[in-house]
């Protein structure tokens, strides 16, 4: 009877471990929703207003000791994880994610809200939190700019072909777009502008908008919508990233839009190395 008393003490304490362990995670994965959640909607921050930004992924890589800070650099090169920029956020002191959540808005709005991070890790031990963001070395080898504009049209015209949820928008399956190369134009010389003058925007340099490049390209349609990207370098994580964001998959799934050009361009000198214009219009 002893032995399966022992026995039992020990289930339970070990099962008494687990569930404590999975509360911990769950709160982690709180706050990754929570900063995505953010991230998904225009915010007030550092006296500017972000765009609307695609969630960032969770990397178990990044996921670094709350307490043991060290060279962080060092530690992703231990875990291989080849990064190109990173920066991490320590919390001492909030007791579950949403408390975490109302430092990191707060105080470290423009980290969350830079749109070259494109990877996330958060770990938590009692009190002590570490939120690591991160963009990876461009991996994907990528063909023209006119060919992946093309492979984003296909992915994005197989994403309209179901019917889909977007944020609290129900999205009917509707028709493909077909491709134009005067969008397509206009869209390249967006994502080239971003890239060599380093910005993420809607709005370029010189003030104009999505709809000014495509009547200055010489489109003369009647609707235009614009989804950019930045940071990632396939067409797949582009469309991945667009679809979980409420925003960018309306655009994507919007009936009244019938026409896209697309592209990429890069810049090794830039914040985000690559950025993404996929440029909707309506004739």
């Amino acid at each position: 009877m002893r032995v399966r008393s022992s026995m039992l003490s020990l289930a339970l304490v070990c099962l008494g471990s687990l569930l404590a362990s999975q509360a911990q995670a769950s709160e982690e994965t709180r706050l990754i929703d929570s900063i995505n959640a953010y991230r998904n909607q225009s915010q007030a921050c550092a006296n500017q207003a972000s765009l609307e930004l695609p969630p960032l992924a969770s990397d178990p890589r990044l996921v670094l000791s709350a307490t043991s800070m060290g060279d962080l650099q060092q530690q992703l090169a231990r875990v291989a994880y080849p990064m190109v920029n990173v920066q991490a956020i320590s919390l001492s002191g909030p007791r579950d994610a949403a408390a975490a959540m109302q430092a990191i808005r707060e105080s470290f709005c423009q980290v969350v809200l830079d749109p070259q991070f494109v990877d996330i890790g958060v770990s938590r031990e009692d009190r002590e939190w570490r939120i690591v963001v991160a963009r990876p070395l461009l991996s994907a080898r990528l063909g023209d700019w006119q060919s992946e504009g093309r492979n984003l049209l296909e992915a994005i015209n197989t994403a309209r072909a179901q019917s889909r949820q977007c944020g609290s928008q129900q999205m009917s399956a509707t028709t493909p777009l077909s491709w134009n190369d005067t969008l397509a134009g206009a869209a390249q010389g967006h994502s080239r502008a971003m890239a060599n003058q380093n910005f993420f925007d809607h709005v370029d340099r010189d003030g104009r908008t999505p709809g000014d490049r495509a009547e200055l390209a010489g489109y003369s349609g009647t609707r235009i919508a614009e989804n950019i990207a930045a940071g990632l370098d396939s067409p797949r994580k582009v469309i991945d990233g667009w679809l979980a964001s409420p925003g960018h998959c309306a655009n994507l799934m919007n009936p009244q839009l019938r026409e896209l050009g697309a592209a990429y361009a890069t810049d090794p000198k830039s914040d985000a190395g690559i950025y993404w214009t996929a440029l909707f219009g309506t004739p």
